[in-house]
């Protein structure tokens, strides 16, 4: 099946084929998906959505003091394990 130019997915024959196509979409429409044999294999961003994603924002600290379960007035209940440690030689 051929991509359209409005397709979130790409294959690679198509990605290589019509990468000005590809580049103009990311910049229009948003990130695109790159398949190989019909599985994802990359997704294509535009600079500026990938420097978004990259920079890092915050301490991991300030995410889950940000997160929504401890918002939501919700506790993480972790039961104590009651079977023994290994023992490990190293």
């Amino acid at each position: 099946m051929s991509q359209l130019a409005h397709a979130e997915e790409w294959s690679v024959a198509d990605a290589k084929a019509r990468l000005s196509e590809l580049l103009e979409t990311v910049d229009r429409e948003g990130p695109q998906t790159i398949t190989r044999r019909g599985r994802p294999v990359a997704v294509v961003v535009s600079v500026e959505e990938w420097a978004y994603r990259k920079r890092r924002q915050g301490t991991l600290a300030d995410f889950f003091a940000t997160s929504p379960l401890r918002q939501l007035g919700g506790e993480l209940d972790i039961p104590p394990r009651d079977d023994q440690m290994r023992e490990i030689d190293l």
